[in-house]
Parts: structure tokens; C-alpha cells; sequence
């Protein structure tokens, strides 16, 4: 019984600490960041993302910090109504994820 008590305990210890690992920026962070330099434009970041996808409209956009580095989050929809979710490294403008949403 120790064990399995230790064991749910280090489950929930591992996945309190991977949520903690991501934080929401709320706007006037973001702005902060953007105007600092330290992120691309929104503008710039919608492009990219925009670019992958010819004729999709931006649903959703969000910023979090990951691991020390900041992420771009932008959900699009196609002209065929397909949803896609891309991931953008804020700093460098990178696209990291492009999937489709299932």
C-alpha cells in the first residue's frame, strides 16, 4: 500500500511540474515583449503563419512561455473550413508544429 501511495504521489508531483512549465503572457506582457524586441511583431508572426496556409483566417492567437522559451500559438481555418494549429518560436519567428485539428 506504500508503494502505491508513493507511486500516485510522484504521478502527481511529475504532473504538477509539466503544467507549471507553461505560462499564459497576458497582453501587456506580450505588448512588453514585443516592444523590448525580445518577440517578433504579431504582425510578422500572423504572417508566417498565414503563409502556410493561402486563404485561412486567423480563429485564435495566444502567447506562452514553455520551458524559458516563448511560443506563438495561432489556430487558423481553411477556405475549405479545415482547422490547423501552428506552433511559431516567437523569438526567431520559426514555425515549430503545423498540424491539422482533429
Amino acid at each position: 500500500m506504500k508503494i502505491l501511495t508513493a507511486l500516485i504521489a510522484a504521478s502527481l508531483i511529475a504532473m504538477t511540474a509539466s503544467i507549471a512549465h507553461a505560462r499564459d503572457l497576458g497582453p501587456d506582457e506580450a505588448l512588453r515583449l514585443r516592444d523590448a524586441g525580445t518577440i517578433v511583431s504579431f504582425e510578422k508572426l500572423n504572417a508566417t503563419a498565414l503563409a502556410k496556409h493561402p486563404g485561412a483566417k486567423i480563429t485564435q492567437t495566444e502567447l506562452e512561455e514553455e520551458y524559458g522559451k516563448y511560443i506563438y500559438q495561432v489556430e487558423l481555418r481553411d477556405p475549405q473550413g479545415i482547422e490547423w494549429d501552428l506552433e511559431l518560436d516567437a523569438v526567431s519567428g520559426q514555425l515549430l508544429k503545423d498540424h491539422q485539428d482533429t
